[in-house]
């Protein structure tokens, strides 16, 4: 007993889940080959060279890889400890869009800071940022989060300003998504579900009229119910993404042989870029990103839940905000590319075209795997603690 006393949890040998860094693998690889191929016309057609999109997803990948890196070597304890300090960075963040010299008003939207070389868009980092002070004021107040209603407020409050800064830029989708995350978060953290409604119902009509307040998201709205009613105007884009599906049946017309993607469909290695999946590789392919995401945010969550069984709450609820994030942007993309959801901006998590999302999802990975090296770390002390009682009474 005294000798698994005298070792240090942090001196436990710990490992990576396995199967969750070959789901990201696999999606990064499939990113990869589907932003070459639907990338080259459009970078041929601006007099770019042929392999520019494809080069700046390599070089952005790169840099999501060490960001990946840092995150899995960082103790998630020294996280919690400065987790206020980690949401006024996120806030800062987004307030940061609207400081002239700094934020880049692009079609319309302040939705980026200049860094120089490239734009970032801050709300990719306020995700990650968001996620770890809730779980860290889930740990916190845990049992009034569980049983009382003004318990749930202050988180749903804090999210409520980041949504808000959010409509203002305007960037509906991405609060829509921090929203939601946000609610299943605190529902995974044991909040009653009624206390969520309660809450949620005089904040459902504020967010419909910010979805129907410009005239662009109602046309949104209105024209993926049916966009061949308007093919060439409102329709357009979701029309020439589901003649892409369409076009690909069950087993696709070939990597590399998508029609669509020659200036048809607009987008298409970035927010459509399941649409020319879709045309190349078929249902096949829709089924394999399907798939490789089920696998990876179904392993985070139970990673999350292994976690929060072995008495590591922190580390577990942001393995369930990190999977739950991930997974609802990568259905909502999968939705508006079939047309079962009207169009956003949001790109396919590790597979669309674009530099801060890549970037922050590898981050958000890495944080997962770092979830996943301190769980196994636990586990292996556990297993020697009861090796040692073991062996104790055996020689007593």
């Amino acid at each position: 007993m005294s000798d698994a006393q005298a070792t240090r949890r942090s001196e436990l040998p710990g490992r990576y889940d396995r199967g969750l860094l070959l789901a990201a693998l696999g999606l990064a690889g499939l990113g990869l080959v589907m932003v070459a191929s639907s990338s080259i016309p459009v970078a041929d057609n601006q007099h770019v060279g042929p392999f520019y999109y494809v080069t700046r997803h390599l070089i952005f990948l790169a840099l999501g890889l060490g960001l990946a890196i840092t995150a899995m070597r960082i103790e998630l304890e020294t996280v919690e400890r400065h987790s206020g300090v980690v949401l006024l960075a996120g806030f800062a963040l987004l307030l940061a869009v609207f400081v002239p010299g700094i934020g880049m008003r692009i079609n319309g939207a302040l939705r980026w800071i200049h860094l120089g070389i490239s734009g970032f868009q801050p709300v990719e980092a306020f995700k990650l940022l968001l996620i770890l002070y809730l779980a860290s004021y889930l740990v916190r107040h845990r049992e009034s989060v569980q049983r009382n209603f003004f318990g749930v407020i202050k988180p749903i409050g804090v999210a409520g300003i980041g949504v808000a800064l959010l409509l203002v830029q305007p960037d509906f989708g991405s609060a829509a998504l921090i929203g939601a995350t946000t609610v299943g978060l605190i529902w995974l953290g044991g909040a009653r579900l009624r206390n969520l409604v309660f809450l949620g119902l005089p904040i459902m009509p504020v967010m419909a009229y910010a979805a129907m307040f410009a005239e662009y998201r109602l046309k949104r709205l209105t024209s993926f119910r049916d966009p061949f009613l308007d093919p060439f105007g409102d329709g357009y884009q979701l029309a020439q993404a589901l003649i892409a599906v369409g076009r690909g049946e069950w087993l696709g017309v070939g990597l590399g042989g998508s029609v669509q993607k020659l200036f048809y469909l607009p987008e298409a290695h970035t927010d459509f870029i399941l649409a020319v999946i879709g045309e190349e590789l078929g249902l096949l392919g829709i089924v394999l990103v399907l798939a490789l995401f089920a696998w990876f945010c179904g392993r985070g969550l139970l990673i999350g839940a292994r976690a929060v069984q072995r008495g590591l709450y922190f580390q577990g609820y942001v393995a369930f905000g990190v999977s739950l994030c991930i997974a609802l942007q990568a259905l909502v993309s999968i939705g508006v590319n079939l047309g079962v959801l009207p169009t956003k901006g949001l790109t396919l998590p590790l597979i669309s075209s674009g530099g801060s999302s890549v970037m922050m999802t590898c981050a958000m990975i890495g944080v997962l795997l770092r979830v996943s090296y301190e769980l196994s770390r636990e586990e292996a002390q556990s297993a020697e603690t009861t090796q040692a009682r073991v062996q104790a009474g055996v020689w007593a």
